[in-house]
């Protein structure tokens, strides 16, 4: 049986009207999804309850723009049988290919309007993509794609495909088109709390985002924590920026942070702020090896920098310098600030330990300086180098402190042995 299908374009409609019709999808939708966070959980059980009510949807497709540092994009497509969506994301330069240029995605992004193609259908249609080929093949019979209008002007795009002999059927048919306004409305929801969470998190990190939309907003909340604390601070910064092209600088700054931050979040560190050209970063103690998982950071750090100083060096660039302060303490976690700007950070004596470590390494000479409480407390104090005790601004005692053999000691190494041996 062949179906017909009217012309793509006849089809096109606007679809920002509130349903006409009850439905009691539609009815659950407004009503009774208030408990479900996740989009994707939401858009699968919507699947699930079409099917049963008869509606032969048998694949369906989300397509979000999104603000991302890494993304530009993300999907998620559902497939009959399936209890879970495909997740996937796009990073920039994704929608320049031509499986998005030549899809009814792009369509719908620009120009707003519906795409509704039976696939058994014989006759030409006005546009035509291959994805209607691909469908037709794998079973499936018709094909619909709408315009998810969020606020300012926000365009995305969700898409359904059918099973059935007939396709949708009109029913069917309306009973989707009537499910978009509704839709759209709670997967903008999601997609802001999602936005709200990811901005969080780039800013101030995945646990400090965690508490800050638990409630934790008000001045002087906060908690006493223990923590692994680390500072790194890139040497010869000033001179740098006065020599530099700006766009060069940045792009310093970029290859310096990611070889340094990304073993600290690998090893389950949280970077609490850039300032400048340094950062502060903690491995709160609660976690298991919180002070050797702090070694196995800096020692890929020192690899990834090893790396990105040969690429400068090859480029004619002089090779970038740093010092990293280590101590462990307790350290005062939450919000400080003025009444309107407040700050997720940690303060107390332990960070500034750390602080007036990494200022050392300029007069010692050393890339690392670790405290002699952290080293204690990481089990590696015979494995490293004591360069005696040093006045700090703001102790009392004189600190002892303590070194890497050589900048090339591997601190990853240290960590295992200090591990075999606390076990042993």
């Amino acid at each position: 049986m062949q179906l017909s299908s009217p012309p793509v374009s006849a089809l096109a409609t606007e679809t920002g009207s509130w349903p006409s019709r009850r439905h009691a999808i539609i009815d659950w939708l407004v009503s009774e999804t208030r408990g479900q966070r996740f989009i994707d959980n939401l858009f699968v059980e919507l699947c699930e309850r079409l099917r049963a009510a008869g509606v032969p949807v048998a694949r369906a497709g989300m397509f979000f723009r999104v603000q991302h540092p890494q993304w530009v994009g993300a999907s998620m497509l559902w497939k009959k049988g399936a209890t879970e969506a495909e997740l996937d994301t796009y990073e920039a330069g994704s929608f320049d290919g031509k499986d998005y240029t030549n899809s009814p995605i792009k369509a719908v992004h620009r120009d707003g309007a519906e795409i509704r193609r039976r696939l058994r259908d014989p006759l030409p249609a006005p546009r035509h993509f291959p994805i209607f080929d691909e469908l037709e093949a794998q079973g499936y019979t018709e094909y619909v794609a709408w315009p998810l209008d969020h606020t300012l002007d926000r365009r995305h795009v969700v898409t359904f495909a059918a099973d059935g002999e007939d396709g949708f059927g009109e029913e069917g048919y309306a009973l989707l088109r009537d499910l978009v306004p509704v839709l759209a409305l709670v997967s903008e929801i999601r997609l802001k709390n999602r936005f709200a969470r990811t901005l969080l998190e780039t800013y101030v990190g995945p646990h400090a985002s965690a508490e800050i939309l638990a409630g934790a907003i008000t001045r002087g909340s906060g908690a006493t924590v223990g923590a692994a604390i680390m500072i790194c601070d890139l040497r010869d910064f000033t001179r740098i920026s006065e020599a530099w092209p700006r766009d060069d600088v940045i792009e310093l700054l970029n290859g310096y942070f990611d070889a340094i931050s990304e073993p600290i979040e690998k090893h389950g560190g949280e970077i609490l702020k850039f300032i400048g050209d340094g950062l502060l970063a903690i491995f709160p103690l609660d976690q298991p090896d919180a002070c050797r998982n702090l070694l196995r950071a800096v020692a890929e750090g020192q690899k990834a920098m090893a790396a990105l100083n040969e690429d400068h060096v090859a480029k004619g660039r002089e090779p970038l310098s740093y010092g990293v302060g280590i101590h462990v303490g307790d350290v005062m976690y939450g919000n400080i600030g003025s009444r309107k700007r407040l700050d997720f950070t940690v303060i107390g004596p332990a960070v500034n330990t750390a602080a007036r470590l990494e200022t050392l390494t300029k007069t010692v000479k050393r890339q690392v300086l670790l405290s002699k409480t952290f080293a204690e407390m990481a089990g590696c104090q015979r494995m490293l180098e004591s360069l005696g005790a040093y006045p700090l601004r703001g102790h009392g005692e004189p600190v002892e402190v303590f070194a890497f053999f050589s900048d090339r000691c591997r601190a990853d190494e240290m960590a295992e042995q200090a591990a075999l041996e606390a076990t042993a």
